[in-house]
């Protein structure tokens, strides 16, 4: 008998175990950090004052260790410190500090004094922004009157009128750099007093006092006389001694809630930013003490961030997580929150302790699933961007990044191409999920490296907007031209499924719904393309009217959005009757970047349709037409990216792109369906992003990225452990988004009473109808056409087989004769009549609530509009 041989086969279903284990790494590391390493600083103050690295080269990008620093504008500061006091002390170096920081407040306040007989000299100035009082007194050894009143005040208010808002005590070099001011012990003799005044009062000083650590120097770069007496060593060991004093090592000890014999010492309150060291770099300055105005304004940055992140209304987007409490949230809100994450697991607990399964029975049942995978997708979404469970830090640019990532994703879609049987047709399924999947992973790379800024990166990403776009009018406009099929089913399913899992995590995550832009810029032109085909439906077959119908549509919207009143008033009524508030600047600039591309998609597919009503492919100079089509497009192709490429910032490329993106968009199109082999093969990988594009678009704002997309989640901290970070957390989002997905379309399938297998459960992609056949290839079977582009799902069952007698039979087994229905051919065959609720339940129990779609629709706007009117304004 021959020996067997060694055979190993991969459990088909290790995406989900790996998938799995990668949330489960994920929440222990949270727990780790949060619970245990974070106690002694949860707000990540010491991290902003201790910590940190450039991300940049050139000293415009500082990150703290695991949080996200404000850059701060003048209103910023007038919200936080309006008509207050700021005062520093000290030497040469806190007075550099002093100007930035009175440069950030003001822009029109200078950044260095007006002159040289100047700079040993008391400076005082108020902003004509804010009220804001910025004084600074030259006090290098701080034993000037001035400073000794600031420490013994004579008030003994609990909390003085003329408290400053912000105190900043800087000294040290001097006592270093001239021998007759005592050195190092008359320094020691009076940071010891200084420590003790402000410790002791029994009023604050002020609302935060700052002590600056002694700078480091570069002494290669000193005069002569600086660097006889201004040495390293006794540099750090005055901030040694700082550190040990203002906040002994105990403090830092993330087991301080273990039981020790001895009492810990207590810490003074009192900053020390010890990171303003690590900032230093010696290209940024020329006399070894003194740096770059960069440099210093970053420091002045973090000053900022430490008095006033806690202080700014906490409303989204929450950017600013060092030295920051989130907001807890209201009543109403964690109301609808707990709602929504612990409906379903209370279901399934009731549902196990009044009906226990019998022997044989799943764990989770099938109808199940969705309630159970929504509810732990806004936990975990909730827990990411809303709690400081996992770190936050800022995004970065970097070229090598981008182009890596780039063609990593392009080589995993490359490999995963396969090639069908036979032509699958112009623009089917499989090829609109794949360039559904392809372009929302550039977005993604887009967004995740924030390449925004990036004037080359930022016009062709506009360009894949559009062509989301693009396919939308060309589906619905195919649909409905088709199926003529205008009933309240098929709206209610397009905007349920567009707009589910958006209106979801603008309640709990206490968002803008128009925050999330892509999903209602996709229903306003739903509703457009709706309203266009419905007008005198019955004459849509007469394209002399069709047209003319469509043109004056588009002459209507281009009207509308060119008079900003209208849409202004707009939303005033929405704000005065349904406290909806929305930016009506901003949505315009959505709408008008992209206003005709639709129509581009619409008469795009009369096109199509009437190509194949004239069977066009078959006149024997097509294959000529359709060479010379590839090879303009080409040309338009590279057109189009020496054309963005010339353009000298995002800005201007913005007013040409309404009139250009329709170019690039078509050239595509033309090429990628230009002969029956790229017709038949499209990318696995890409097709199954492309499934679930709608979530991972929204999911990405506060699970991937974080700080309502301003920064990145950070699951692994550390600066070299970004790659390993980037791999884990993307496993997760994708993961998490794929189930949302599934889980959204089951609800969409409820609430809209459409039956598993029949009917129009909603379309994922551009209709699958072959083209033409070509003079070498037999024309493919035929498929429903007029789907619209609709993020949709797998439907994983199909109706249950019945007898005769309407038992339900057991499903028939799959085999080569019988292969697994995919649910891409099971979707959009045109609206029927709702039929019974596909299975998934409200409630536990045998009994379902099975009212009327108009009732389900009714009674969602009516809650909604209830939750609008009692949702309480931003927190303090």
């Amino acid at each position: 008998m021959p020996p067997r041989r060694f055979q190993f086969s991969l459990n088909p279903l290790w995406p989900h175990y790996l998938s799995w284990a990668c949330v489960g790494i994920a929440v222990l590391l949270g727990v780790a950090r949060y619970g245990i390493l974070d106690l002694p600083d949860p707000m990540h103050c010491n991290a902003l004052l201790s910590e940190g690295r450039w991300l940049d080269t050139k000293f415009r990008n500082w990150q703290p260790d695991g949080c996200m620093m404000h850059q701060y504008k003048p209103n910023d500061v007038a919200t936080c410190m309006s008509s207050k006091r700021v005062v520093f002390v000290g030497d040469s170096v806190t007075r550099q500090l002093f100007f930035q920081f009175a440069h950030v407040i003001d822009p029109k306040l200078p950044t260095s004094p007006p002159d040289d007989a100047q700079k040993h000299a008391d400076h005082s100035y108020t902003s004509t922004t804010s009220n804001i009082q910025l004084q600074f007194y030259w006090d290098p050894y701080l034993n000037s009157s001035h400073t000794h009143t600031l420490l013994h005040p004579t008030s003994r208010l609990s909390s003085p009128p003329d408290a400053p808002a912000l105190l900043v005590l800087g000294s040290g070099l001097w006592y270093l750099r001239y021998a007759e001011s005592g050195g190092l012990p008359a320094w020691e003799a009076k940071m010891e007093s200084t420590l003790a005044a402000i410790s002791q009062t029994r009023s604050p000083l002020a609302d935060v006092v700052v002590v600056l650590p002694i700078e480091d120097v570069v002494p290669s770069k000193l005069a002569r006389e600086r660097a006889a007496s201004m040495h390293a060593s006794d540099i750090d060991a005055m901030n040694s001694d700082l550190s040990h004093r203002i906040r002994p090592p105990a403090l830092r000890d993330p087991f301080t809630f273990l039981p020790v014999p001895s009492r810990r010492p207590q810490g003074l309150p009192i900053a020390l930013p010890l990171v303003f060291n690590q900032m230093l770099h010696p290209s940024q300055t020329e006399d070894g003490l003194h740096f770059s105005n960069l440099v210093v304004g970053m420091q002045a940055h973090i000053l900022l961030n430490l008095r006033c992140n806690d202080v700014l209304p906490k409303t989204f987007p929450l950017d600013k997580t060092c030295c920051r409490r989130y907001p807890w949230p209201s009543v109403l809100h964690l109301l609808v929150l707990a709602g929504v994450v612990l409906w379903a697991p209370a279901n399934w607990l009731l549902a196990r302790r009044f009906s226990p399964r019998s022997s044989g029975m799943p764990l989770i049942r099938d109808d199940e699933v969705p309630g159970l995978a929504l509810s732990f997708a806004a936990a975990i979404i909730y827990v990411a961007d809303r709690t400081g469970f996992w770190l936050k830090e800022q995004k970065q640019f970097s070229p090598w990044s981008f182009g890596f990532l780039s063609l990593l994703c392009l080589a995993i879609g490359l490999l995963t191409v396969k090639q069908a049987d036979n032509d699958l047709g112009f623009l089917n399924r499989e090829q609109t999920d794949e360039w559904k999947g392809w372009m929302q992973i550039a977005i993604l790379i887009y967004h995740y490296t924030g390449a925004s800024k990036i004037s080359g990166i930022y016009n062709p990403i506009r360009v894949l907007v559009a062509a989301y776009l693009f396919m939308t009018g060309y589906g619905h406009t195919t649909f409905y031209f088709k199926k003529a099929d205008f009933g309240l089913l098929r709206v209610a399913q397009v905007l349920v499924r567009l707009n589910l899992l958006t209106m979801l995590l603008a309640y709990t995550m206490n968002t803008d719904y128009i925050s999330y832009y892509f999903a209602p810029l996709v229903s306003m032109w739903y509703l457009i393309i709706y309203g266009t085909m419905v007008a005198a439906s019955q004459y849509n077959d007469r394209m002399l009217f069709l047209i003319p119908k469509i043109l004056l549509s588009m002459a209507f919207v281009t009207w509308f959005m060119s008079e900003h009143w209208l849409l202004e008033t707009l939303f005033e009524f929405l704000e005065r009757f349904c406290n909806i508030h929305w930016s009506a600047r901003e949505w315009a600039f959505r709408v008008n970047l992209d206003l005709w591309i639709v129509y581009f998609g619409m008469f795009s597919a009369l096109a199509v349709i009437k190509f194949r009503e004239y069977r066009l492919a078959d006149h024997p100079k097509w294959p000529l037409v359709v060479k010379a089509a590839a090879a303009v497009s080409a040309v338009i192709l590279l057109w189009f990216f020496a054309f963005e490429l010339s353009q000298p910032d995002k800005f201007a490329y913005n007013l040409w792109h309404p009139y250009v993106s329709f170019l690039p968009v078509g050239a595509f199109v033309v090429l990628r369906n230009a002969n029956a082999i790229l017709r038949s093969a499209s990318s696995r990988v890409f097709a199954f992003i492309g499934t679930c594009s709608l979530e991972t678009f929204i999911i990405q704002y506060h699970l991937w990225l974080a700080g309502d997309t301003k920064g990145i989640l950070v699951v692994l901290p550390g600066r070299h452990s970004r790659p390993l970070n980037l791999l884990l957390t993307t496993i997760v989002f994708i993961y998490v988004s794929h189930l949302v997905a599934k889980a959204t379309g089951e609800f969409t399938n409820w609430i809209c009473g459409s039956a598993k297998g029949k009917g129009p459960a909603l379309p994922t992609s551009q209709p699958p109808s072959t083209a033409a056949p070509s003079s070498r290839t037999a024309p493919p079977t035929a498929e429903p056409e007029g789907q619209e582009v609709i993020f949709m799902v797998p439907q994983d069952q199909d109706e249950p087989r019945k007898d005769r007698e309407g038992n339900p039979l057991p499903r028939e087994p799959d085999t080569p004769a019988r292969p697994s229905r995919r649910w891409l051919d099971r979707l959009a065959e045109g609206s029927s009549t709702p039929q019974a609720s596909p299975g998934f339940r409200v409630w536990y129990g045998d009994s379902e609530w099975k009212p009327g779609l108009a009732t389900k629709l009714l009674i969602g706007l009516g809650v909604m509009w209830l939750l609008n009117i009692m949702w309480p304004g931003p927190q303090p």
